[in-house]
Parts: C-alpha cells; structure tokens; sequence
C-alpha cells in the first residue's frame, strides 16, 4: 500500500497564481513527479483546465474542495462504523460502485480498511482486495473512476449522508 503525507491546500492557484479565497471551491491535484516526490498542486475554477496528463508527472488523483471560511462551523464526518454500513449496504447496487470506490478510499485512509492487494481480473477490471481486521473479512472493491459529473453528485450525496454540523 502507498502511504505518503498530502500537503496542505497551498491557498494559490498554481495557474493563475491568485490567492483562493475562502468560501471559494477550487481542485487540488495530488502527482508523483519524475524524481518520485508526491506534489500537491492547487487551481481555482478559472485556472482549472482539467486534471494534468503530462508524461513526466504520474497523476494519483484530483478532487474539488472549498476553502473554509473563518466562521464556517467545522463539519464532522459520520462515526467509522456509519461509513462502513453504507459501504456494506451499497455493495451489490453495480449503479454505486463509483460511491463504493471513493468509501473505500476514505475508510483506507482513515486506517478502518488495510488494501491487502491490487488484482486485474480476466475481464480485464482492476480490483482491490481489502482488509477489516475487526471482522477478519475481506471486501472486493472494482476500481472505478468517476466522472467530473459523477465526482459532483458524489460529493454532494455523501455530504448529506455522513456529515454532521
């Protein structure tokens, strides 16, 4: 499994250098450079041109995100246990394997789930094989990326769903 540290939001628009402003939505894109450092690259709406593909960066992902406020109130994010029931509960719908994909990566990174290993299966799916040690069970997640769209609809279910004032 990798495990590297995500540095935090830089607070300037890496295209058009502009300080981001809070309350304001902007993407961050997380790549691992030619010389194998994990970079953080941040980018308002107006400087974002869509996710880098140049070939000597290895993209590892991108999200959407706005910048807190000074009087925003702190959301938290739902108990581990309410995150993996909507996991579990969603693993047969194939129309939500793209909303599974994502809990999967927030439950490895909160540490709930361990990535055992990455598989290709004969249809040529890649998979992942994940581990909850509380249970000694095993998940099989498909990799599945989103779409901008998707990443959208996403984000604002699992906003409603698992955060709470």
């Amino acid at each position: 499994m990798l495990n590297f540290d995500i540095p935090r939001c830089s607070r300037i628009c890496a295209s058009t250098r502009r300080e981001l402003k809070p309350g304001e939505w902007f993407f961050s894109v997380l790549f691992e450079d030619n010389k194998g450092n994990v970079k953080r690259l941040d980018y308002s709406q107006d400087g974002w041109e869509g996710a880098p593909s140049d070939k000597d960066v290895e993209l590892i992902g991108y999200w959407k995100s706005r910048l807190a406020g000074q009087n925003d109130n702190k959301l938290k994010l739902a108990p581990n246990d309410i995150l993996l029931n909507l996991f579990d509960q969603i693993s047969d719908q194939l129309d939500k394997r793209e909303m599974r994909y994502v809990l999967a990566l927030l439950l490895i990174r909160r540490r709930i789930l361990r990535l055992e290993k990455e598989e290709t299966a004969e249809d040529g799916r890649k998979n992942m094989i994940l581990y909850y040690p509380k249970r000694e069970t095993n998940y099989l997640v498909t990799i599945v990326q989103p779409s901008d769209k998707q990443i959208e609809e996403m984000q604002n279910t699992l906003i409603s769903l698992l955060y709470a004032g």
